[in-house]
């Protein structure tokens, strides 16, 4: 996979006007702004999928959230100290793929091993709800993505999506609703990611439909 190819698609990805709900309530979320940001700069718009362009695993949530990666432009990246970011990014830590358990910033230093994170939709949507047409819209990148990441032989899946074709380990999403609730614990976010390691690590193995909720 050449870098070229995934730079120039990230490049796409943030220039998409496809959507103009989303389109809307992004641009007006970075105006008005959270009162804990008001002095900071909004990305505000679509953001790309990061991580190691080598990865054998591929994590994909549903959407940025309105002030963290909508604000900082980064996946999972700047929605506080109890959100879906540092939850997961604690986790991706303890399983040795990511170098620190926090994902703050841009310039935060996070460095991820083996790892990439994606979206299904790329832009906030309002109520974290994006419609079924821009889901449509937006899947093509997702779809180009997993052509790239030509390594990628497990993806675990935080919310309500479906794959084929390859590995796939469900969970559910690192939100505030669902960490802060005991739906999802980091014991049971550290089993779906060593369950999606050893298949992303398994070697010589025939990539198949397979699902596991945890």
């Amino acid at each position: 996979m050449a870098l070229g190819k995934l730079e120039a698609l990230h490049r796409r990805v943030v220039d998409c006007r496809r959507c103009p709900r989303l389109v809307a309530y992004r641009e007006e979320v970075a105006q008005r702004k959270r009162a804990a940001h008001r002095h900071e700069p909004y990305w505000g718009r679509p953001v790309p999928g990061w991580g190691d362009p080598q990865a054998r695993l591929l994590v994909v949530g549903l959407a940025p959230a309105a002030h963290g990666a909508n604000r900082t432009g980064r996946m999972f990246t700047g929605d506080g100290p109890y959100g879906a970011g540092n939850f997961l990014m604690a986790a991706l830590h303890r399983a040795g793929l990511a170098n620190q358990p926090f994902s703050c910033s841009q310039d935060d230093g996070l460095s991820l091993y083996g790892v990439y994170l994606t979206a299904v939709v790329r832009c906030a949507p309002p109520g974290h709800r994006p419609t079924p047409e821009e889901i449509q819209r937006c899947i093509p990148y997702l779809a180009e993505e997993l052509e790239m990441l030509q390594q990628v032989q497990a993806i675990v899946a935080l919310g309500r999506l479906a794959f084929a074709g390859t590995v796939v380990v469900a969970s559910y999403h690192p939100s505030r609703q669902n960490t802060q609730t005991g739906r999802l614990t980091p014991q049971m976010l550290d089993d779906v990611l060593a369950l999606a390691q050893r298949w992303a690590n398994k070697k010589g193995a025939e990539p198949r439909p397979l699902s596991r909720t945890l």
